[in-house]
């Protein structure tokens, strides 16, 4: 899961997934090795949500950036398809942009942005042996 998490989770940190925008081919924003925050501004957008707030609602606030959001979605497959047939553009975490197929551009933020990945398993007594393990064994796999 993703942090935070509820408060009757024990977690254990696995990988901070760095934020990377997301562009079609041949967009003025490719040029940027670096792509700026404030670019997006006025920008058709396509946003990944589940429920609550984003993280990059998060960032386009901070940032005083308003994209023209046009299509909200928990589907990063419909996102990055829309954004390869030049309908908007994107931000989506890294993990999600390995090994696609899409014919799209992707660059990092001005503005390092993260979700940070975590092991959760509930707190007490409940658990089995075998979790307790491999939650052992995650503290020390690096």
């Amino acid at each position: 899961m993703h942090l935070p998490a509820r408060p009757d989770l024990e977690t254990l940190t696995l990988k901070k997934d760095p934020f990377l925008a997301v562009l079609p081919q041949g967009h003025p924003l490719v040029s940027y090795e670096k792509v700026p925050v404030e670019a997006f501004a006025g920008e058709p957008f396509m946003l990944l949500e589940k429920g609550g707030r984003a993280e990059i609602t998060h960032l386009f606030e901070e940032n005083n950036v308003k994209p023209d959001i046009r299509f909200i979605t928990w589907d990063d497959y419909s996102i990055m398809s829309m954004v390869e047939k030049g309908l908007g553009l994107s931000i989506l975490p890294e993990l999600i942009l390995r090994y696609i197929p899409y014919k799209i551009e992707i660059r990092e933020l001005s503005v390092p942005t993260y979700r940070t990945i975590a092991f959760a398993v509930r707190s007490g007594a409940g658990t089995s042996a075998a979790v307790r393990k491999f939650t052992e064994y995650l503290k020390y796999r690096d």
